[in-house]
Protein backbone atom coordinates (compact mmCIF):
# COMPACT_ATOMS: atom_id res chain seq x y z
CA UNK A 1 0.00 0.00 0.00
CA UNK A 2 1.91 3.62 -0.70
CA UNK A 3 0.55 6.28 1.83
CA UNK A 4 0.98 9.81 1.05
CA UNK A 5 1.58 11.76 4.75
CA UNK A 6 0.58 15.37 4.73
CA UNK A 7 2.78 17.68 2.72
CA UNK A 8 6.02 15.81 2.30
CA UNK A 9 7.25 15.19 -0.83
CA UNK A 10 7.43 11.26 -0.60
CA UNK A 11 5.13 8.25 -0.93
CA UNK A 12 5.94 5.47 1.29
CA UNK A 13 5.25 2.32 0.70
CA UNK A 14 3.98 0.01 3.59
CA UNK A 15 3.03 -4.01 3.37
CA UNK A 16 2.23 -6.55 6.68
CA UNK A 17 4.57 -8.98 6.31
CA UNK A 18 3.13 -11.29 9.54
CA UNK A 19 3.07 -11.63 12.77
CA UNK A 20 6.07 -13.13 14.87
CA UNK A 21 5.74 -15.94 17.80
CA UNK A 22 5.03 -12.91 19.92
CA UNK A 23 2.13 -11.62 18.13
CA UNK A 24 3.78 -8.91 16.96
CA UNK A 25 3.32 -7.26 14.09
CA UNK A 26 6.05 -7.02 11.66
CA UNK A 27 5.68 -4.06 8.73
CA UNK A 28 8.09 -3.34 5.61
CA UNK A 29 7.93 0.18 5.19
CA UNK A 30 10.32 1.32 1.97
CA UNK A 31 11.89 -2.08 2.27
CA UNK A 32 12.66 -1.81 5.93
CA UNK A 33 11.59 -4.25 8.71
CA UNK A 34 9.42 -2.62 12.15
CA UNK A 35 8.16 -3.96 14.83
CA UNK A 36 4.81 -3.41 16.14
CA UNK A 37 3.17 -4.37 19.70
CA UNK A 38 -0.35 -2.94 19.79
CA UNK A 39 -0.86 -2.41 23.57
CA UNK A 40 -3.96 -0.72 23.48
CA UNK A 41 -7.19 0.00 20.82
CA UNK A 42 -9.81 1.78 21.19
CA UNK A 43 -12.59 3.23 18.66
CA UNK A 44 -10.54 6.85 18.22
CA UNK A 45 -7.26 5.52 19.75
CA UNK A 46 -4.40 2.95 19.72
CA UNK A 47 -1.32 2.83 21.64
CA UNK A 48 1.54 0.90 20.22
CA UNK A 49 4.99 0.25 20.08
CA UNK A 50 7.30 0.91 17.23
CA UNK A 51 10.78 0.05 16.44
CA UNK A 52 11.06 0.33 20.74
CA UNK A 53 9.44 3.73 21.02
CA UNK A 54 5.75 4.08 22.70
CA UNK A 55 3.36 6.08 20.00
CA UNK A 56 -0.25 7.04 20.43
CA UNK A 57 -2.52 7.94 17.80
CA UNK A 58 -5.44 9.73 17.69
CA UNK A 59 -7.87 9.35 14.99
CA UNK A 60 -9.57 13.12 14.64
CA UNK A 61 -11.54 12.89 11.53
CA UNK A 62 -11.68 10.65 8.81
CA UNK A 63 -13.82 11.02 5.42
CA UNK A 64 -13.91 9.32 2.26
CA UNK A 65 -10.60 10.83 1.32
CA UNK A 66 -7.96 11.26 3.90
CA UNK A 67 -7.58 10.32 7.76
CA UNK A 68 -6.76 13.11 10.65
CA UNK A 69 -4.79 11.90 13.36
CA UNK A 70 -2.58 13.20 16.03
CA UNK A 71 0.62 10.99 16.60
CA UNK A 72 2.25 11.66 19.68
CA UNK A 73 0.26 14.95 19.58
CA UNK A 74 1.49 15.99 16.13
CA UNK A 75 -0.82 16.42 13.28
CA UNK A 76 -0.93 14.71 10.17
CA UNK A 77 -2.72 13.72 7.55
CA UNK A 78 -3.05 10.87 5.32
CA UNK A 79 -4.42 10.55 1.93
CA UNK A 80 -6.56 7.27 1.98
CA UNK A 81 -5.91 4.32 -0.44
CA UNK A 82 -7.76 4.95 -3.75
CA UNK A 83 -8.82 1.79 -4.58
CA UNK A 84 -10.28 1.13 -0.89
CA UNK A 85 -12.40 4.73 -0.80
CA UNK A 86 -13.93 3.93 -3.89
CA UNK A 87 -15.25 0.23 -2.43
CA UNK A 88 -16.52 1.70 0.66
CA UNK A 89 -18.29 4.65 -1.13
CA UNK A 90 -20.14 1.89 -3.13
CA UNK A 91 -20.91 -0.02 -0.11
CA UNK A 92 -25.05 -0.42 0.83
CA UNK A 93 -23.93 0.57 4.25
CA UNK A 94 -22.95 3.76 3.12
CA UNK A 95 -25.39 4.67 0.92
CA UNK A 96 -28.60 3.49 2.85
CA UNK A 97 -29.19 0.18 1.02
CA UNK A 98 -29.95 -2.67 2.62
CA UNK A 99 -33.78 -3.31 4.21
CA UNK A 100 -35.26 -3.61 7.53
CA UNK A 101 -32.83 -6.68 7.92
CA UNK A 102 -29.18 -4.65 7.96
CA UNK A 103 -30.59 -2.46 11.35
CA UNK A 104 -29.52 -5.48 13.35
CA UNK A 105 -26.49 -6.91 11.19
CA UNK A 106 -23.50 -5.77 10.91
CA UNK A 107 -21.54 -6.54 7.80
CA UNK A 108 -18.55 -6.46 5.64
CA UNK A 109 -18.09 -3.62 3.23
CA UNK A 110 -15.02 -5.02 1.68
CA UNK A 111 -14.05 -8.87 1.18
CA UNK A 112 -11.04 -9.97 3.18
CA UNK A 113 -9.58 -12.26 5.71
CA UNK A 114 -10.60 -12.14 9.46
CA UNK A 115 -7.40 -10.72 11.14
CA UNK A 116 -8.79 -10.14 14.60
CA UNK A 117 -12.38 -10.07 16.41
CA UNK A 118 -12.82 -7.21 19.13
CA UNK A 119 -16.10 -8.10 20.45
CA UNK A 120 -17.77 -11.34 21.53
CA UNK A 121 -21.78 -12.71 22.37
CA UNK A 122 -23.33 -10.42 24.95
CA UNK A 123 -20.83 -8.02 24.24
CA UNK A 124 -22.24 -4.23 24.73
CA UNK A 125 -21.05 -2.37 21.84
CA UNK A 126 -21.62 1.44 20.80
CA UNK A 127 -21.78 3.18 17.85
CA UNK A 128 -18.75 3.46 15.84
CA UNK A 129 -16.92 0.44 18.23
CA UNK A 130 -14.53 -1.37 15.64
CA UNK A 131 -16.20 -5.09 15.69
CA UNK A 132 -13.75 -6.60 13.10
CA UNK A 133 -10.05 -6.02 11.58
CA UNK A 134 -10.11 -7.10 7.98
CA UNK A 135 -7.08 -7.89 6.10
CA UNK A 136 -7.99 -6.74 2.54
CA UNK A 137 -5.71 -5.47 -0.34
CA UNK A 138 -2.51 -6.24 1.70
CA UNK A 139 -4.41 -3.50 4.26
CA UNK A 140 -5.73 -3.82 7.55
CA UNK A 141 -9.44 -2.39 7.70
CA UNK A 142 -11.69 -2.25 10.57
CA UNK A 143 -15.36 -3.03 10.45
CA UNK A 144 -17.19 -0.68 12.85
CA UNK A 145 -20.79 -0.84 14.81
CA UNK A 146 -23.21 1.37 12.74
CA UNK A 147 -25.70 1.17 16.26
CA UNK A 148 -25.61 0.97 19.82
CA UNK A 149 -26.78 -2.60 20.62
CA UNK A 150 -25.63 -6.01 22.52
CA UNK A 151 -23.43 -8.36 20.17
CA UNK A 152 -26.52 -11.56 20.07
CA UNK A 153 -24.05 -13.22 17.67
CA UNK A 154 -20.57 -13.35 15.82
CA UNK A 155 -21.01 -15.08 12.62
CA UNK A 156 -16.85 -15.34 11.75
CA UNK A 157 -13.71 -16.80 13.18
CA UNK A 158 -10.15 -15.54 13.17
CA UNK A 159 -8.39 -16.78 9.55
CA UNK A 160 -11.91 -17.21 7.96
CA UNK A 161 -12.01 -15.26 4.48
CA UNK A 162 -15.42 -13.69 3.90
CA UNK A 163 -17.15 -11.43 1.06
CA UNK A 164 -18.49 -8.16 1.01
CA UNK A 165 -21.59 -8.04 2.09
CA UNK A 166 -21.20 -11.08 4.61
CA UNK A 167 -22.54 -10.58 7.95
CA UNK A 168 -19.98 -10.35 10.32
CA UNK A 169 -22.46 -9.97 13.75
CA UNK A 170 -25.81 -9.22 14.92
CA UNK A 171 -26.91 -6.99 17.35
CA UNK A 172 -30.14 -6.95 19.61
Amino acid sequence: MDIKAGDLENIFHGEIVKFDKNNNLILLIDDNKHTVKLINFKSNIIEFIFDNTFCEVRVLESTSTELKILINGNPLTLQKHSILTEILEKSPSRSGAGGPSSQNSISSQIPGRVISISIKKGDSIKKGDNVVVLESMKMQVAIKSHRDGIVKELRIKEGQSISRNDVVAILG
